[in-house]
């Protein structure tokens, strides 16, 4: 890899690795060197491979899966690095940022499969733990993960949260929080490192991430199942990105060549029925699609911003405030 390649990508890539300290204070010893060296298009940094309140009836939130149109009062959110903020934005009424939520950083995800959630979504927050809030920014309440550090959630249509863990202990494992309570049921996967999960409209999960020989690798947890499949793609894919249904396809993003791939899955076969091209984009670590847009955390631009979808092409607009390596966005409506 080129010197302006290590440039571009190290930020981003480091961040979503070095969770660990996420939401505490850890400082290194003065003593501690920096090391990093590549293995293939992977980093490691210290010998790590980076990137780029209780409710009495929790069902009652998450019924509603899928978009009911435009959203009436529309938020967005772009987190930034661990242990930061993340900016909350009201677009299309303006590009401007609105607010922050202090002391988070990461991805997010909401009760929707895709479009605006209603009323309530989370932050993948702390070194261990993944944070509700209501919009616009009130804390409901926080779950924690045990095995090691989360980097990725997802809601089905029952209420069920899936949380990705990116290294530590549980390294590629993911969680399941059933009704979004308790400790959570940890499921171990062919995957060293976790990065982005979302279930499509039958209540399968699919995430993405690196396998034990580093090289990116798609898997499903099929619905009542405890027993995850790799996925083969029919393209190749540079670098684990967003992994969300769009109401049609599977798509999952590349961050290394800045576009989203729309597939159908069948078997352990997904096949590529379209490319959406993010023209402009640096860095999309993670995007959410809403209703006919898709908002990206472009943590090389350092900023956030929204394409038409599944159109692509350049931004249509890019938010406008204060950013801080953005990582993650959800949209919800209040």
């Amino acid at each position: 890899m080129k010197t302006t390649d290590v440039l571009k990508y190290a930020g981003a890539l480091i961040a979503l690795a070095l969770c660990s300290a996420c939401g505490s204070s850890v400082v290194a010893p003065s003593s501690a060197a920096f090391n990093a060296t590549y293995v293939g298009r992977t980093l490691f940094v210290n010998g790590r491979p980076v990137t780029a309140a209780r409710l009495p009836n929790p069902l009652s939130r998450y019924s509603p899966i899928l978009p009911d149109g435009h959203a009436k009062q529309p938020y967005e959110y772009i987190i930034n690095d661990y242990g930061t903020y993340a900016g909350i934005f009201d677009y299309p009424k303006s590009d401007k940022e609105i607010g922050q939520i202090n002391d988070v950083g990461g991805q997010g995800c909401t009760n929707v499969l895709y479009g605006y959630g209603k009323k309530f979504f989370w932050i993948v927050a702390g070194a261990n733990q993944i944070t509700e809030y209501k919009v616009l920014k009130t804390v409901v309440r926080s779950l924690s993960v045990s095995t090691g550090s989360p980097s990725s959630c997802a809601m089905d249509a029952s209420g069920d949260l899936a949380v990705g863990i990116l290294y530590g202990s549980g390294g590629g494992d993911i969680v399941i929080f059933k009704n979004a309570r308790g400790s959570g049921t940890v499921i171990s996967t062919p995957l060293v490192k976790e990065y982005f999960c979302g279930y499509d409209t039958n209540g399968n999960l699919f995430f993405d991430g690196f396998n034990d020989g580093y090289n990116f690798e798609l898997v499903e947890l099929p619905k009542g199942s405890t027993k995850p499949e790799a996925i083969t793609t029919s393209n190749t894919v540079e670098f684990p990105g967003s992994v969300q249904w769009d109401g049609k396809y599977m798509a999952v993003t590349d961050q290394i060549a800045n576009a989203i791939y729309r597939y159908t899955i069948k078997g352990t076969k997904a096949t590529l029925k379209g490319t959406v091209a993010l023209s402009g984009s640096s860095d999309c670590a993670q995007n959410w699609i809403a209703t006919g847009l898709v908002f990206c955390a472009d943590a090389g631009n350092e900023d956030g911003e929204v394409f038409n979808y599944p159109a692509g092409g350049s931004p249509v607009a890019d938010f406008s405030g204060s950013f801080d390596l953005p990582l993650g966005t959800v949209a919800a409506e209040k």
